[in-house]
C-alpha cells in the first residue's frame, strides 16, 4: 500500500517513500500554501530519516522555498521554531511504528496541519508546473532545540523538580538529551538508561509487558521517584511512578490540564472518562482520534482550551500561568508539559498518591501488529451491526455504543472495550477502561484473545 495521510501525516513504507514521492508531496504542500517563504526541517533518529530529509530540502529549494535545517529534534520543537518566525515546517518522523517506516508531518505558518489542509494537499498532487523563477536558499539552524527548552525552564523556573531522582528511559528518542537538560534545568537528578544508538519504537499509548517490567527493575535499582521518556519523535510522553507503575496518558493530560486552569478540555473518545468527572471542566468535547481532530475540536472552542490523547501528547490552546512566567500556546502534540506538570505534583508526596486521586477509570491500550487494513475493517464493520457474541466471550453485556472512530462499546457493568484499525501501520487497536489495574488487565487479555480469534476467522490474521 503506497505511503498515505494517517492519523497524523503521512506515513508509509521506507522503500516507497521515494525521492519522486517525497518532491510530490513537498511541491503539493507548498503550492497549497503559497505564502511559505520558509521551510524549517527536522527529523528523528531512525535510519532513513536523514536521506528523506535531504529530499524534501531539495524538492523545496526547487519550488522556490528557502530551507532551515534544524537538525535532529523534537516535533514540537520545530513547530515552536517555525511558527515563532511565521513560517512552515515538515518533520521527518514514523513517530513510534518501526524502522521500516516512517513518514512526513507538515506545518502551516498556523500550526499543524488540519485535515482540510490535508485535503488541499492532496488536490495539488501531480499538478505540472514550471517551476519559480528563482531557486530558493539553505541554511542551518541550531537553536531550535535550546528555544524549545528555554520555554519550560522559563515558565517554571530552576527550583520546580528540585529533590526528586528521575530516570530517564532514553533509547532512541530524538528528544532524550533535550529532555535530561530540561529536567535538569529545573532541578531534578537525571539518572540515564538504556540509551540506544539502534531504533526502538517506543508505543507509550500501549506499553508492552517486557518494558513494563524493566521499568519498575529500574526504579528499584535507582531508588528512582520516576521514570520519564518519549515516543520516537518526542510528541508522546511516557512517565512511570516512583512504584514503576506507568501512568496512562490521558491521566497526564488530566492532571495537566487542571494544572494549568484549563477551562475547556478537548479529547478523543479513546481517552478515559475522568475528564467529564467533577466539575474541573466546564466543557469536555470528545473527538475522532489523531492530533487534528483534536486541533479542530479547540479552535471551535476557542477561550482557555487545552487538548490531549490517550497516547499523552498535549496541546496548550492558551497562555498559561507557570510558577515562574507565562507559558505560551503550542498547538501540537507536546511530551514536556505533561511530564514537568504531574512531576511537579509529586514534590513532598509520592507521584502515585496524586494519580491515585484522578477521577476515571483504568485505561489500557494493545495492538495486533501486521494486521492489514482490510482484514480491521472489516471486522470492525462486522462489530457496528453486532457485537453481543463479541461482549459475551468477555463476560460482559451492550449498554451503549459509540461510533466516532472504530467501535466504542460501554458494557452493563461500566466498563469500556474500544477497537479500531490504526491510522498509521497495518494494526488493530484496542482500548479498554475498567475500575482498577487488575479489573483493565484482564479485560484488555481477554479483549485481544478474541480478537486474534476474530482476525483469524477473517483471514490468515494473527492466532
Amino acid at each position: 500500500m503506497p505511503p498515505k495521510f494517517g492519523t497524523s501525516g503521512l506515513r508509509g513504507l521506507v522503500v516507497e517513500m521515494t525521492p519522486s514521492l517525497i518532491a510530490d508531496y513537498v511541491t503539493a504542500f507548498l503550492r497549497a500554501f503559497p505564502d511559505i517563504d520558509d521551510l524549517f526541517i527536522g527529523q528523528d533518529l531512525r535510519p532513513s530519516s536523514p536521506e528523506i530529509a535531504a529530499a524534501v530540502a531539495d524538492a523545496a529549494i526547487k519550488v522556490g522555498a528557502n530551507v532551515v535545517d534544524c537538525g535532529a529534534l523534537p516535533t514540537p520543537a520545530l513547530a515552536l521554531a517555525s511558527l515563532a518566525a511565521g513560517g512552515g515546517a515538515i518533520m521527518v518522523t514514523g513517530s513510534h511504528i518501526p524502522a521500516d517506516r516512517n513518514g512526513l508531518k507538515f506545518y502551516t505558518p498556523e500550526g499543524e496541519i488540519s485535515k482540510a489542509d490535508e485535503a488541499a494537499i492532496l488536490a495539488h498532487l501531480g499538478q505540472s508546473d514550471e517551476g519559480p523563477q528563482s531557486l530558493g536558499t539553505s541554511r542551518i539552524d541550531t537553536a531550535a532545540g535550546a528555544l524549545f527548552k528555554a520555554r519550560y525552564l522559563a515558565a517554571f523556573g530552576p527550583e520546580a523538580l528540585s529533590g526528586l531522582r528521575v530516570g530517564l528511559y532514553a533509547h532512541s528518542s530524538v528528544g532524550r538529551d533535550l529532555l535530561a537538560e530540561t529536567l535538569s534545568g529545573l532541578g531534578a537528578k537525571i539518572v540515564e538508561l538504556a540509551r540506544s544508538e539502534t531504533f526502538i519504537p517506543v508505543d507509550t499509548e500501549a506499553v508492552d509487558a517486557a518494558t513494563r517490567a524493566q521499568i519498575k527493575t529500574w526504579v528499584e535499582l535507582h531508588d528512582l521517584d520516576a521514570i520519564a521518556s518519549t515516543d520516537g519523535d518526542a510528541d508522546r510522553p511516557l512517565l512511570a511512578d516512583e512504584t514503576g507503575a506507568v501512568i496512562p496518558g490521558d491521566l497526564l493530560g488530566q492532571i495537566t490540564s487542571a494544572a494549568l486552569g484549563a477551562e475547556t478540555v478537548v479529547t478523543p473518545v479513546s481517552s478515559n472518562s475522568g475528564a467529564e468527572q467533577g466539575a474541573r471542566f466546564t466543557k469536555v468535547v470528545r473527538t475522532q482520534i489523531g492530533s487534528p481532530y483534536v486541533i479542530a475540536g479547540m479552535q471551535a472552542s476557542g477561550g482557555k482550551v487545552a487538548g490531549y490523547e490517550a497516547n499523552g501528547g498535549y496541546l496548550l490552546g492558551f497562555t498559561a500561568k507557570g510558577p515562574a512566567a507565562e507559558i505560551a500556546p503550542l498547538w501540537t502534540r507536546d511530551c514536556f508539559l505533561p511530564i514537568i506538570v504531574p512531576l511537579m505534583q509529586a514534590q513532598g508526596r509520592p507521584l502515585s498518591a496524586r494519580v491515585a486521586v484522578e477521577p476515571g477509570g483504568v485505561t489500557r491500550a494493545a495492538r495486533l501488529t501486521d494486521t492489514p487494513t482490510e482484514r480491521s475493517a472489516a471486522l470492525v464493520e462486522t462489530l457496528t451491526k453486532s457485537c453481543d457474541a463479541f461482549l459475551e466471550a468477555l463476560g460482559e453485556r451492550l449498554a451503549d455504543i459509540d461510533l466516532t472512530d472504530g467501535v466504542r462499546m460501554q458494557t452493563v457493568s461500566g466498563r469500556i472495550v474500544h477497537i479500531r484499525p490504526s491510522g498509521n501501520a497495518p494494526e488493530l487497536r484496542l482500548y479498554v477502561e475498567a475500575s482498577s489495574d487488575h479489573a483493565a488487565e484482564a479485560l484488555l487479555e481477554a479483549g485481544l484473545a478474541r480478537l486474534r480469534r476474530e482476525v483469524g476467522q477473517i483471514g490468515d490474521g494473527p492466532k
